[in-house]
């Protein structure tokens, strides 16, 4: 619980309003002026809101319904568009303004059947999960010898034994940053020197054979080869048995392949603004997901949670001096096509936004924020997140942003934000089938809505907008 307000704390407001006094008699600038006093004025505010977020755990049971209800929604599926449906109406219960769907065409692909099997030295499956985006195999699938490389510069000094092989990049993980490039351009380039499919050590922590999926990118080029994940276990098996110098052979089999592009839409709700509404905070995650687990890290609870961070203002009456945009993207696993649509269709007001903050990096205990932006913004907002410490999420650390607000973030040079949380167990998770509601702990969402709730309304009702 956050605590009462502190005799030194009333005192310390005091003294801010009085400097606020003596700035404007010494003709300081108006946000000086008004940065004295601020944000210590809204303690109480940020109180009401917290203990609002923590008094149940409405959003974890939101975030169960979405996720039990229409399991995974990979874009292009009806899945995820029956969710947006469900999305909108219950936003305009929520008692959201503005709330509407703002159309995306986005791609559609399908995984098909699949499955991959050793067949020498002993026949024996593999757990596996094709890479987002890949052709498919023939139907009756391929069946080749396996060599297996430990990193782009052993493949290249191996390249006369790929041609024909399936090449198996055995990569441990040592962060999604470093090791997802095996993820996006490995079949490319194990491709370019003939190979006929590529396996690859899942991108991620080991998880009881839980395979990671997630896209990957096809050089024009070059020839395109199917891909596959399997679990870091079997990676580990197939790497003893050619160490011991055992001749292996494997046989996959995958239906991928792409449909038409599919429409799709962005879920938006506003609070407007009381006094600004032209000026605006935008909030938002990712509402499409990939096609196994029910993508309740990855991405539907940081769209929850932002879209709850609204509800729970809305509930308490607060209409904060700007307005208050939550965007449910679509697309954010195979495409960007979200991001990247709303960055179009409001090109002529982004600058009149004044920060983006994603939440897309699970939804574990809150930590903070990540910011990038100015130094002297830095400094507004690390007095305004030393508010949320009593509920440990006071600090403000670097790199904020994400995907899909990175589009209108780059457009306009827009400060952006994220929130940081204890992620220890988010690769471990993310992008598999144990992506699921069961993993979520109800009282970090509640926490993680308090914290959004709570940073959200600071930005819209501060006296001047953030220094850019």
């Amino acid at each position: 619980m956050i605590r009462r307000e502190t005799k030194t704390a009333r005192a310390w407001t005091r003294g801010a309003l009085l400097a606020g006094v003596l700035a404007a008699a010494l003709g300081m600038p108006t946000w000086a002026h008004a940065q004295a006093a601020w944000p210590e004025t809204e303690r109480a505010t940020v109180e009401r809101i917290v203990a609002a977020a923590r008094a149940d755990h409405f959003a974890w049971d939101r975030l169960a319904e979405l996720t039990d209800t229409f399991g995974p929604r990979l874009a292009g599926s009806p899945a995820l568009e029956a969710a947006i449906a469900w999305a909108e109406r219950r936003m305009r219960e929520d008692g959201l303004e503005n709330v509407r769907l703002e159309k995306v065409m986005v791609p559609h692909w399908v995984r098909g059947q699949e499955n991959a099997s050793i067949m020498e030295p002993f026949p024996a499956p593999l757990v596996m999960l094709g890479l987002g985006d890949s052709i498919g195999t023939r139907p009756e699938g391929l069946q080749a010898e396996l060599l297996i490389v430990s990193s782009f510069e052993d493949l290249e000094s191996r390249a006369g034994q790929v041609p024909g092989k399936i090449v198996l990049f055995n990569v441990p993980y040592t962060g999604y940053g470093e090791t997802v490039r095996y993820r996006s351009s490995g079949a490319s380039q194990a491709a370019k020197h003939g190979a006929a499919a590529i396996l690859l050590r899942s991108v991620g922590l080991r998880g009881l054979r839980t395979p990671h999926t997630g896209a990957l990118h096809y050089e024009e080029a070059l020839p395109k080869v199917p891909a596959a994940a399997i679990s870091v276990e079997d990676a580990d098996r197939l790497q003893r048995i050619q160490d011991r110098g055992q001749r292996i052979v494997v046989r996959l089999t995958m239906g991928a392949h792409f449909l038409p592009d599919a429409e799709s839409a962005n879920v938006v709700g506003e609070i407007l603004g009381r006094e600004a509404p032209e000026q605006i905070v935008l909030l938002g995650g990712h509402f499409d997901s990939w096609d196994v687990g029910t993508g309740a890290m990855d991405d539907a609870g940081g769209c929850i949670v932002t879209w709850d961070a609204l509800r729970i203002l809305s509930k308490l009456g607060l209409r904060p001096r700007r307005t208050l945009r939550v965007v449910l993207f679509t697309n954010e696993e195979n495409g960007l096509r979200g991001g990247r649509a709303y960055r179009d269709a409001h090109a002529a007001e982004l600058d009149r936004h004044l920060l983006a903050l994603e939440v897309d990096g699970g939804v574990f205990r809150p930590e903070g924020f990540g910011f990038t932006g100015s130094t002297e913004a830095r400094a507004v907002l690390e007095r305004m997140a030393g508010l949320l410490t009593p509920i440990g999420a006071g600090t403000i650390g670097p790199h904020g942003g994400g995907a899909d607000i990175d589009p209108s973030v780059r457009a306009a040079g827009l400060p952006a934000m994220s929130l940081s949380v204890e992620g220890s167990r988010y690769f471990l998770l993310h992008h598999t089938e144990a992506d699921t509601v069961s993993e979520v702990d109800p009282d970090e969402v509640s926490l993680c809505v308090a914290s959004v709730a709570a940073m959200a309304y600071l930005l819209a009702e501060m006296p001047e907008p953030l220094p850019r």
